[in-house]
């Protein structure tokens, strides 16, 4: 399994999915950062059947709200927050489709967000939501490791 936290430290929430990671990586569970964009992230991924991308949102939820979605599905209907890259998780996940480089299992937590602003601090609920996720992520990772009795 590969997880992968993604975001802009600088730009306040946006930086959700790099706290998630990080506080897995406490954990002792290896994660992967991505801080550059679309290609970096599909270049991550590559050869791994399964896959968790953690990411900042906009849906016009409330601040805080996790989304979780199969990423193989149909395109995402959220956006992830501006970025000086230009593409983000949503886009990174339909080039992959298009070039047949989507993972067997592509599972993404989205935390809505709200501060994107150089400098900002955190919203509180985005710091709630990054601990809950970590949880979530940490009982995907303990299932994977168990194995199935009969």
């Amino acid at each position: 399994m590969v997880i992968i936290g993604c975001g802009n430290r600088q730009r306040s929430d946006d930086a959700a999915g790099i706290l998630v990671a990080e506080k897995l990586r406490k954990l002792g569970i290896k994660a992967e950062i991505c801080t550059r964009g679309c290609a970096e992230l599909i270049e991550v991924w590559t050869g791994a059947k399964d896959v968790i991308v953690v990411d900042a949102v906009v849906s016009g939820a409330p601040v805080g709200t996790i989304r979780a979605w199969n990423g193989r599905e149909a395109p995402l209907s959220v956006r992830t927050p501006p970025s000086t890259h230009g593409l983000g998780v949503a886009e990174a996940i339909e080039l992959a489709r298009v070039l047949d480089r989507l993972p067997s299992r592509l599972q993404v937590y989205g935390i809505e967000g709200q501060r994107f602003e150089l400098g900002a601090e955190l919203s509180p609920e985005v710091i709630a939501a990054i601990d809950e996720v970590a949880g979530k992520i940490v009982g995907d990772v303990r299932a994977e490791r168990t194995p199935l009795t009969g």
